[in-house]
């Protein structure tokens, strides 16, 4: 498939086993503006999807097996890894579309496993003798190299900040780069499938998952074309979306049933978002 027919993927096209094997993984919860962040290793939120190695093959977080090209995970470890598999910024739909489409896809070409964790429930994350140690130790090992170049396996770099003000100055730095935001580990944390308040996301707006359930025809200028997306979030409040989408979205709208992620500011006193405002599709909702 074209690269530049990913974002037209159909959702029925998937190289992905069904049986699910690994179990759940650790999920994380937001950081507050201001919380001390001492005792927090801090890394680049990733935008790309998350898998797991198992030693023997990838698995996307919801357990289903990803077919990689053989090279690409030439001389891996036998060490589980927890990481996000990444072709750089702004190329979401390239690993999307390496996911979906299995071996012979040509959107592997650049793509790595940006490795952050090891599912170990026994190690403390940082220190000597820590997960992240454990992981970088076995990245760094020395590997046979594959046929066709370097493997795609690289340990995600992490690193302590000294103040809240370190911490915006670093999450400035990333978006004015073009990345989502940051993360933050807790040294001490033991890694616990589900979510955890040991593993932070920082971005600068907050953000949510909807199902779009109806396609609300526009008025005025966008007259014969959609005008907002009625969407219903998780935990069951229904929004209209219209501010965020794009001319050629308003043309061809995402369809009804298809998630899609939007940007908020704050919660209404009953939990609804406020002044929320469309983002993207989410064609990996189901990996």
């Amino acid at each position: 498939m074209a690269l530049a027919a990913l974002g037209s993927m159909a959702p029925q096209a998937r190289a992905l086993s069904p049986q699910p094997t690994p179990g759940p993984l650790m999920k994380a919860g937001r950081y507050q503006a201001g919380q001390p962040v001492e005792g927090f290793l801090v890394s680049e939120k990733l935008d790309g999807v998350r898998a797991r190695w198992d030693g023997q093959q990838l698995w996307t977080r919801s357990g289903r097996r990803i077919h990689a090209p053989a090279e690409f995970t030439v001389g891996w470890p036998s060490l589980a890894l927890d990481g996000e598999l990444w072709a750089g910024r702004g190329q979401f739909l390239r690993a999307v579309a390496a996911v979906r489409e299995g071996a012979g896809s040509e959107a592997w070409a650049g793509l790595r496993l940006m490795v952050f964790d090891t599912p170990d429930p026994v190690r403390p994350f940082g220190g000597p003798d820590g997960r992240l140690a454990l992981l970088q130790a076995a990245l760094a090992a020395p590997r046979p190299p594959a046929p066709t170049g370097p493997t795609g396996l690289q340990a995600l770099p992490q690193h302590p900040v000294s103040s809240t003000a370190d911490l915006q100055s670093w999450l400035d730095e990333v978006v004015a780069a073009g990345g989502e935001g940051l993360m933050l580990h807790r040294s001490s944390n033991l890694y616990r499938s589900g979510r955890s308040n040991d593993l932070l996301k920082y971005k600068p707006f907050l953000d949510a998952e909807a199902r779009v359930v109806q396609i609300l025809p526009g008025k005025g200028q966008w007259q014969g074309l959609a005008g907002a997306l009625l969407v219903q979030t998780t935990d069951g409040h229904r929004l209209r979306l219209g501010s965020g989408l794009s001319e050629a979205q308003r043309h061809e709208p995402p369809p009804v049933g298809s998630w899609v992620s939007f940007r908020y500011q704050g919660l209404h006193p009953g939990g609804m978002p406020r002044f929320a405002s469309f983002v993207r599709v989410i064609p990996d909702i189901d990996l």
